[in-house]
């Protein structure tokens, strides 16, 4: 589903950000980026969402080269990935159900269809009581599920999250996690770049740890490795 082969990253100032990445992900996988800062993790999304693209290598998404994509093909291709941030990202004068149905407006979806699929959503993320709720009445644990159900209504097949428990204490950042394994479970696959040693090491995903830019160990079921 997802293919980097040889991807190097070279920012304008100098900066080398990735070296020479292989990676492949398959369509239904959780697959945890780990490593300190400034390890690649966030450059490696930038790159399949296509907010950056690649000094060399090839990227490949869902069957198209996305290092080659023209530009005007892009926004289709972000309608299959939702994006998930540390930092919520809502539109504080919106309503919940108006953050979410935003999501749909801007792919022109209808209104039959934004009034059938927000309320879905909502009730899968547990918000139904939280719909006419503004994002500063929500708890920080509410604001990131509204931020997860905007970023599912469109049935993505995959999500990116970037450090989405970052902003979270442990109970409420389990109570996510729980929330990402069912959409999992669902058939999305997903990519979460996170510095959550507990949460990786309990669940036994996929781990792919970067360091300098490269990737230096890539196991099915591995642990954080704290002293990384």
């Amino acid at each position: 589903m997802i293919r980097l082969q040889n991807v190097t990253k070279i920012y304008h100032n100098g900066v080398k950000a990735l070296t020479d990445v292989t990676l492949y992900i398959r369509k239904g996988e959780f697959v945890f980026l780990v490593g300190s800062s400034g390890a690649g993790k966030s450059t490696l999304t930038k790159l399949i969402y296509r907010e950056e693209t690649p000094s060399r290598g090839q990227i490949v998404f869902d069957g198209k080269s996305v290092s080659r994509m023209r530009p005007g093909l892009v926004p289709y291709m972000r309608r299959k990935i939702g994006m998930v941030f540390q930092d919520f990202r809502l539109l504080p004068q919106k309503t919940v159900t108006e953050n979410v149905a935003f999501a749909l407006e801007v792919t022109g979806a209808s209104k039959r269809e934004i009034k059938r699929a927000v309320p879905i959503v909502l009730k899968m993320v547990g918000l139904t009581g939280k719909a006419d709720s503004y994002p500063d009445y929500l708890s920080g644990g509410e604001q990131q599920r509204v931020s997860v159900a905007r970023a599912i209504v469109n049935n993505p097949i995959l999500i990116i999250a970037d450090e989405p428990t970052g902003n979270l204490d442990p109970e409420t950042s389990w109570d996510l996690m729980k929330l990402f394994l069912d959409i999992n479970r669902r058939g999305t696959t997903i990519v979460m770049a996170t510095h959550a040693w507990d949460i990786v090491d309990a669940m036994k995903k996929r781990v792919v740890e970067l360091s300098c830019g490269k990737i230096v160990r890539d196991e099915q079921g591995g642990a954080y490795r704290h002293e990384a």
